[in-house]
């Protein structure tokens, strides 16, 4: 999908206003002698930001509208290196609730239904932006923010709660607990608007099963406003994103070059109308692709298909190049386990180790099944894995996001 008219004249707005301000993406600009732009190859020829590009802006250098129209700032929820600092207009936040409203509505959900956002709040933006996307929608809000889960679980069957915001990992603790405890029939959850981590077809159907709620996948980043620039509909064809406030392009993360509608690669968004921090070709890492055609609901917006991962997740175990993807599918076709999985990878007696465990039932033969998956494995990355078959619920469970993937080669 090529830039049109309209987006171009939006784009060199957002140019002019980079420039004015001397920020860091309006330097890099007049640097490439660009004042403007008038055609889509003109568009192509922009240079890329990055992630690196906006820690070395912290703390205020992507501020673009002047200080006194700065309402709020968010910061990016990474652990490593100095943190993203976004500053955003009051048009900025209301245009990410004009969104996230949005996103409710493609969901199916309405101002009579009782919303409990579980996500964190403060400097991420996921809790506050569930709920000022909750609130202009005019539903009730029940707040908690993350953890304490005997109070979601009381709150959430006083309240009748009826739509759970969460990540899929504290989605899938809260459908443990609600098994364990044998509360659902006092659960009257209808829907899980779920977001902020990749997660597998296996992890979704034993959300989807055990909580008896139909799923949708936001997607976001703090960068780009935070959740709610795009959702799946009901057909779950893959992902609507509001491309009236985006330009979403995808590029071979190689080359840097745009692929076919269709085909996969990296995806690179440029914010049209945002103020305070614009962003201008931002290589977000995420890995996706443009579905061409339109959506059987019928809507104009464009789709992207579901993440299925970064191009920063591959890890090189004795010379392979391996995403935690590949041994997800391999999981997947295993109906004896659970949707949840842990790679460990360690360097001993002078070669890389991979440990991965996985979770079944005591009905199975645990050495006969571990034999089987490191088989699997071996015949889809090159090489046999250590593989540890342990008792369902002994893997970690987190309230946020469940890291999947712990490299001890560099602890």
């Amino acid at each position: 999908m090529k830039i049109d008219d309209r987006q171009i004249e939006q784009v060199n707005g957002r140019i002019k206003a980079l420039i004015t301000a001397g920020s860091f993406y309006g330097k890099k600009l007049e640097e490439a002698g660009v004042g403007e732009i008038k055609t889509a190859e003109d568009f192509e020829k922009l240079p890329f930001s990055e992630k690196n590009d906006l820690r070395d802006a912290y703390p205020l250098g992507l501020m673009t509208a002047p200080e006194e129209e700065i309402v709020r700032i968010h910061s990016s929820s990474g652990t490593t290196g100095l943190p993203v600092i976004i500053p955003y207009t009051a048009k900025d936040v209301d245009d990410w609730a004009v969104m996230f409203k949005r996103c409710y509505e493609f969901a199916g959900i309405t101002n009579t239904d009782r919303i409990q956002i579980t996500p964190g709040y403060g400097l991420w933006t996921a809790g506050i932006g569930f709920q000022a996307g909750a609130e202009k929608l005019g539903a009730m809000v029940i707040p908690m923010g993350p953890g304490n889960t005997d109070k979601q679980l009381q709150m959430m069957m006083d309240m009748k709660s009826t739509v759970l915001c969460a990540t899929s990992s504290y989605a899938l603790l809260l459908a443990e607990e609600i098994e364990k405890r044998g509360i659902k029939d006092k659960i009257c959850l209808k829907k899980g608007v779920i977001g902020s981590e990749r997660w597998g077809e296996k992890m979704r159907k034993r959300i989807s099963t055990e909580l008896g709620i139909e799923l949708y996948d936001i997607y976001g980043l703090t960068e780009i406003y935070g959740p709610g620039i795009g959702i799946n509909c009901k057909y779950d064809t893959g992902i609507h994103y509001w491309d009236d406030y985006l330009y979403l392009e995808i590029i071979d993360p190689e080359t840097g070059k745009n692929v076919p509608d269709g085909e996969w690669g990296e995806i690179v968004i440029t914010t049209l109308v945002k103020e305070g921090a614009p962003l201008i070709r931002y290589r977000t890492h995420d890995l996706s692709r443009i579905i061409p055609g339109e959506c059987p609901c019928g809507c104009s917006y464009p789709r992207i298909d579901v993440i299925q991962g970064r191009t920063d997740d591959m890890m090189k175990i004795k010379g392979v190049n391996v995403f935690p993807k590949q041994i997800e599918e391999v999981l997947k076709s295993f109906s004896e386990l659970s949707s949840e999985y842990q790679i460990r990878i360690s360097h001993l007696d002078g070669r890389d180790t991979m440990r991965i465990y996985v979770e079944t039932t005591g009905e199975y033969d645990f050495d006969a099944l571990s034999k089987k998956i490191a088989e699997s494995v071996k015949s889809k990355i090159g090489f046999t894995p250590i593989v540890k078959v342990v008792e369902l619920g002994l893997l970690p469970r987190s309230e946020k996001k469940t890291k999947r993937v712990i490299d001890e080669r560099y602890s």
